[in-house]
């Protein structure tokens, strides 16, 4: 049991960055490109170019998530706000089961948590419960 839940923590520990980021207009404007489904703020969303920006001039209103290919949006209240380090813009996802979960977003200012630890336990329990385990019979 010990080693599977090590299994799965490695995969939420992992960080999977292979989408496209560039800056938009805007203070605090990206332009991403995300090649797989992924779950945003409870949110499942589809993959495809997001622009991503503030509501507003104070970055703790939050952020909204917009696709304009599909017409979907979603709004991002970070868990977390801090500054950014560099003036990379960047988001960063965590992998549990077939789940990818937005987990971070860098913008050229801020750096925002975006996702709750409660959300990825409970997406790795649902994980693990998903798995078919295997019964072995001793014949006698």
């Amino acid at each position: 049991m010990k080693g599977k839940f090590a299994t799965i923590l490695i995969l939420l520990v992992g960080v999977l960055a292979v989408c496209t980021v560039t800056k938009a207009e805007g203070r605090d404007a990206i332009k991403l490109t995300v090649p797989f489904e992924f779950v945003v703020d409870g949110e499942a969303l589809p993959a495809g170019t997001y622009t991503l920006s503030r509501l507003g001039d104070d970055k703790f209103e939050g952020l909204i998530l917009r696709n304009d290919t599909t017409r979907t949006s979603v709004f991002i209240h970070p868990i977390e706000i801090e500054e950014a380090s560099s003036d990379m813009p960047r988001v960063s996802f965590e992998w549990v089961g077939e789940e990818h979960f937005l987990s971070k977003i860098q913008t050229s200012h801020d750096v925002y948590e975006t996702v709750a630890r409660s959300e990825i336990l409970g997406a790795t329990a649902r994980a693990h419960q998903d798995k078919p385990t295997s019964a072995s019979s001793a014949g006698k």
